[in-house]
């Protein structure tokens, strides 16, 4: 078991989603929960604030991509062999309606073959309080195993 996944284990999605957003702060802008984590699955909550909407008052773009690049990279981060590293190479959006609620992104990683180095593409899929699909990504993270 990877040592981000025991930690999460160990102290609960709050305390672990605050220790996250120390280690990476940008992502603390948008409030966010690591509701799930385990080997090719990451959700990650983020409350409707005004602080994280736009000149809609809906979620913002940027917001929705900063949801979906923490849960894609928690979840690459437990999914990868021990002493692999991975980056985000890139990422490819989809905005398919506006955001007027808390969001949910889920990072769906379960048929990815995260034993060998190289591009991975992780879909994450972002839903409104109503289960309506907002939001897809795909990112490209690279794999470097050993």
């Amino acid at each position: 078991m990877s040592q981000t996944l025991s930690m999460y284990q160990s102290v609960g999605p709050s305390a672990f989603s605050n220790m996250a957003c120390q280690m990476a702060p940008y992502f603390g802008t948008i409030n966010p929960e690591i509701s799930v984590l385990a080997p090719g699955r990451g959700e990650v909550k983020v409350p409707f604030r005004k602080e994280i909407t736009n000149h809609l008052a809906s979620v913002h773009a940027i917001a929705l991509c900063n949801a979906a690049e923490l849960a894609g990279g928690m979840m690459t981060e437990v999914s990868i062999p021990s002493g692999a590293r991975w980056i985000p190479k890139g990422m490819t959006v989809e905005y398919l309606a506006k955001a007027k609620t808390s969001i949910h992104a889920i990072a769906d990683g379960s048929d990815i073959d995260w034993q060998t180095s190289g591009d991975k593409i992780v879909p994450v899929e972002i839903f409104d309080e109503a289960g309506v699909k907002v939001f897809t990504a795909r990112i490209t993270m690279n794999v470097k195993i050993g």
